[in-house]
C-alpha cells in the first residue's frame, strides 16, 4: 500500500459536489457509488475499475491545461449503475508536469502501478499521444501487448511538429519495442497517405476503414477481444455524434462508439483503455462529454457481460464444430453464454474469432484471420 499512498504526490484530487453541482447523487447514480479521491486516495483493493483524469493537451499544441476529465466525470456520474459488482474507484487527476514529458512520467507512474496490482485504468481526457504513457506503463514491467487505437486519422506522420500528429511512429517502431499486434480501427481514407497503409500492411498490422467497421460491427468484437490497450479518439465519432471533433463531419455514430467500448469491456485481456481528444471549448451543451460518459457506461457493461463467459475447460458450455478449408482441419468454438466465436490454429491454440470466419471455413476458404494469424507465427 505505501506504493499506491506515493501516487498520490502525482494526482491532484476532486471534489464530489463540485461535480454533481452542489447536489446529492442519487442512490442508484454511478457518483453515489464511487469510491473517489476527494481528501485521501481510496481503498482499491475492492475495486475492479479505476478512473484517472489527464487534461494534458501540449502535445496537441494547446498550452492550457483541459478540465475536460472533471466535466466527464460529471456526466458519468450522473448515469445510473446497472453492473454493482464491478466496482469503480477514482483517483482524480494527473498533476500537470514543468514540461509534456513529465506528466507523461506520472501518467506511466500511476498506471503502471494500478496494472500491477491487477486493476482495469480509464483513462479520459487530454490529447491523443497520452497514448505513449498508456503504452509505457506496460513497457516499464516489460509486459507484451497487443494495442488497439480508433481514430479517424493515422498519426504517423513524422512532418507534423504535432505530438499528437506522430506519436504513432515511437510507439510501434520504438527499441524495446512491446508490441505483439497494432490494429487501427475507423480510418477515413481521405485523411490518410496510402503510403501509410502499405507501411502498416507490411509489419503485419491490420487496419480497418470507416466503411468497414459500420458494415461488419461485429467483426470488430474479435478485434478488440485480443486487444490489452485501448486507446481511443474522438475524431472517430463524428461531428453530430461529438461536437468537440472539428476534423470530419463523418465518423462513427454515437451508438456505433458505445458498441466499440462494450466489446472491449468484454475482453479478458484488456485492461486500460484511454479516451483522448475532448476539447471542452469546442463542445456543444456537453454532447461530447455526454457521449463519452456512455461510452464509459458500456465499457462497464461490456466487463460485466465479459464476467460471465465460460472457461475453454468448461466445454459443456460451448458448441463445437468440426470442418475443414484447404485440407486443414480445424475446430471452432461459439459460447452458449455470449455467443461468441473461437478458431483452432494448427498449433492447437485458440484465437478469437466471427462467425464469418466460421461460413468463409465452412465454404472451403480460408478466412483471412486464420491467415494474418499464420504470417505473424
Amino acid at each position: 500500500m505505501s506504493d499506491l499512498l506515493s501516487l498520490a504526490d502525482f494526482l491532484n484530487p476532486v471534489n464530489r459536489y463540485y461535480l454533481s453541482h452542489d447536489e446529492d447523487y442519487r442512490e442508484g447514480q454511478i457518483g453515489h457509488h464511487v469510491k473517489l479521491y476527494e481528501t485521501d486516495l481510496p481503498d482499491l483493493e475492492e475495486a475492479d475499475v479505476v478512473l484517472l483524469g489527464c487534461g494534458e493537451q501540449r502535445g496537441d499544441g494547446n498550452p492550457g491545461y483541459s478540465a475536460g476529465p472533471d466535466v466527464i466525470r460529471s456526466r458519468f456520474y450522473e448515469l445510473y449503475y446497472w453492473h454493482k459488482d464491478i466496482r469503480i474507484a477514482d483517483l482524480g487527476n494527473i498533476k500537470p508536469g514543468a514540461t509534456l514529458a513529465d506528466t507523461y512520467a506520472a501518467l506511466r507512474t500511476v498506471t503502471a502501478e494500478l496494472l500491477q496490482i491487477g486493476k482495469t485504468v480509464i483513462i479520459i481526457g487530454g490529447s491523443h499521444d497520452l497514448t505513449l504513457a498508456q503504452y509505457d506503463a506496460y513497457k516499464s514491467w516489460n509486459q507484451i501487448v497487443e494495442a488497439s487505437v480508433i481514430d479517424a486519422m493515422i498519426d504517423i506522420e513524422m512532418d507534423r511538429s504535432l505530438r499528437s500528429r506522430n506519436f504513432l511512429m515511437e510507439l510501434l517502431t520504438g527499441e524495446p519495442n512491446f508490441i505483439r499486434h497494432y490494429n487501427h480501427i475507423a480510418f477515413q481514407s481521405y485523411l490518410v497517405n496510402p503510403g501509410m497503409l502499405e507501411t502498416m500492411d507490411k509489419l503485419r498490422f491490420d487496419c480497418y476503414r470507416l466503411g468497414v467497421v459500420k458494415e461488419r460491427m461485429d467483426e470488430m468484437e474479435p478485434v478488440l477481444r485480443n486487444t490489452d490497450l485501448l486507446s481511443i479518439d474522438m475524431s472517430a465519432l463524428s461531428h453530430a455524434a461529438a461536437p468537440c471533433n472539428y476534423l470530419s463531419p463523418n465518423g462513427l455514430d454515437g451508438e456505433q462508439a458505445c458498441t466499440l467500448t462494450r466489446f472491449a469491456g468484454m475482453s479478458p485481456h484488456l485492461n486500460s483503455i484511454g479516451i483522448y481528444g475532448y476539447s471542452v471549448e469546442n463542445d456543444i451543451q456537453q454532447l461530447s462529454a455526454k457521449q463519452i460518459a456512455q461510452m464509459l457506461w458500456y465499457f462497464l457493461d461490456g466487463k460485466w457481460q465479459g464476467r460471465h463467459e465460460a472457461m475453454f475447460a468448461e466445454r459443456d458450455n460451448f458448441f463445437e464444430f468440426n470442418t475443414a478449408f484447404a485440407e486443414i482441419d480445424t475446430v471452432f468454438l461459439q459460447s452458449k453464454k455470449t455467443g461468441r466465436w473461437w478458431m483452432q490454429l494448427p498449433d492447437k491454440s485458440y484465437i478469437a474469432c466471427s462467425y464469418q470466419d466460421y461460413v468463409q471455413a465452412s465454404s472451403n476458404e480460408i478466412p483471412e484471420r486464420w491467415l494474418r494469424a499464420q504470417e505473424r507465427s
